[in-house]
């Protein structure tokens, strides 16, 4: 899952997107609101995490500019402790949910969580196909019963996949949400990791869940 944080504090900025890329997610980030707002326009995004208070271009001014554009990303205001009048017009603008500051790190997570549950229609905390079995909150992967090693990467795709299950996924796509804004790696990158992931969660299996759709990307799909 990919999200940007718009944060104008160096050092909340960087603690939130350290933390954010242990748990697995692929993050970029934009220190005032005009190249956050440019990064909304050219990226598509799981979540937004978004800072009333910046330079430039505020934040409830990129709100409102990114809704008014059609752009429904969920979209996670950071308030001040006594903002109120920011944080009903921040609702009202079409903000998603708020927190306020200062916050523990554990519900920034279980609020991602949940904005990317609602983002996909599912109240479900895990994912499944066949007998494959990821834990959002765990960040656990099985199938079969046995417990199933994966990178950080491995289980960041993994997760799109199975979020996207039956769909057609090209390698931008995958990339993209998976692999920062600012990436620069290998052409073929995603087959690596595609590699890694089906000798851990197909080759000591019959039932094949990871698929290749020649010259077009991959798909996660039960039966074929």
């Amino acid at each position: 899952m990919r999200i940007l944080i718009i944060e104008d504090e160096p050092s909340l900025l960087k603690s939130i997107s350290r933390r954010l890329r242990e748990e697995g997610y692929s993050v970029d980030t934009a220190e005032d609101g005009e190249d956050g707002q440019e990064l909304i326009e050219v990226v598509e995004y799981d979540c937004i995490i978004l800072d009333i208070m910046l330079p430039v271009i505020n934040g409830l001014a990129v709100l409102k500019h990114i809704r008014n554009k059609g752009i429904k990303i969920p979209v996670l205001l950071l308030t001040a402790k006594d903002a109120i009048e920011d944080k009903v017009k921040g609702l009202d603008l079409g903000a998603d949910d708020y927190l306020t500051k200062p916050f523990s790190f554990d519900e920034l997570l279980a609020r991602i969580r949940a904005l990317l549950r609602r983002q996909n229609e599912s109240k479900e905390t895990t994912l499944k196909a066949v007998d494959l079995i990821l834990d959002t909150v765990s960040h656990t992967v099985s199938r079969g019963g046995n417990d199933i090693e994966l990178t950080a990467k491995e289980y960041a795709i993994l997760e799109y996949m199975l979020r996207n299950k039956g769909r057609l996924l090209t390698r931008s796509q995958i990339a993209d949400h998976v692999w920062n804004y600012d990436f620069e790696g290998n052409s073929n990158i995603v087959d690596v990791y595609i590699r890694y992931l089906r000798k851990k969660i197909d080759d000591d299996f019959d039932s094949k869940l990871l698929h290749t759709v020649r010259g077009s990307g991959y798909m996660l799909k039960e039966k074929i």
